[in-house]
Order: structure tokens, then C-alpha cells, then sequence
């Protein structure tokens, strides 16, 4: 037979370098992503984001009613809802948010709702407002 002389030997050890783990065998041979990223720019491009919809003048003054309304009974602390867009960080359009909170006060010269939490929405991205009833 051809290897007579050897295939008794006993397996050789190497007394430097400790065995490789078996899952680190493993590994070396596991599939590997030859474009790097490419899952999350296919995610990214089939994200879907909602346009802003432009109010008409009649729903602008609609909300313009309820902030005054809103304004004058600050002080009772009321929990206020408002449905407001957010702009998506990544891709054009954003999407729609609804939030309850406490509102603190009315930025009128920079336009923003200020709650206690301190979140604060811009009024122009205002689609719906009202005292909410928790």
C-alpha cells in the first residue's frame, strides 16, 4: 500500500499555536457580503415617506383658531394633541406624528409650541390640534 509508513503516526500537534476552534474553522469559510451595504441602501430606497400636505387657508385658519384658544387657557396646563410632519433625516418627505403633551408656552415670534418635556413643533408643520382628553 502507498503510505504504509505513515498512516499510523499519530496526528501532528503544532506546540507553539493552540488548536483553532471549530467555529473559528468554520468561519473561514462562511459567505462574506461582497457589497457592503448594499441591504441597507435597498432598505433605504424602498423606505416609504408621506409628502407634507399643503394646508388651504380655511384648515390654517381652523388651527390659527384653536392656538388662540389653546393660548389663553395656558396656565391650566391642559394636555394638548398635535398632529405635526417630520421631516426624514435621509430622503425627501417625512412623515406624520401624533403628540400629547403639557403645553408650557407659545413661541409666537419663532413660531414654535414649547411643552414641559420639551419637545418642541413648529406651527407651520401643524395639520391638526386640539385639547386632548386623556
Amino acid at each position: 500500500m502507498k503510505y504504509e509508513d505513515i498512516i499510523d503516526l499519530p496526528h501532528f500537534e503544532p506546540k507553539k499555536h493552540p488548536r483553532m476552534s471549530i467555529y473559528n474553522r468554520s468561519a473561514q469559510f462562511a459567505p462574506f457580503a461582497a457589497l457592503t451595504g448594499y441591504e441597507d441602501a435597498i432598505f433605504e430606497t424602498g423606505r416609504i415617506t408621506d409628502k407634507k400636505i399643503e394646508l388651504d387657508e380655511d384648515t390654517k385658519y381652523i388651527i390659527d383658531l384653536k392656538l388662540q384658544d389653546i393660548e389663553k387657557r395656558i396656565k391650566e396646563k391642559l394636555d394638548v394633541k398635535v398632529t405635526y410632519f417630520v421631516k426624514d433625516k435621509r430622503k425627501s418627505g417625512g412623515r406624520y406624528i401624533e403628540y400629547i403633551g403639557k403645553l408650557k408656552r407659545i413661541d409666537t415670534h419663532k413660531e414654535i409650541l414649547i411643552f414641559d418635556d420639551n419637545v418642541k413643533i413648529c406651527v407651520n408643520d401643524i395639520i391638526d390640534i386640539s385639547i386632548s382628553k386623556i
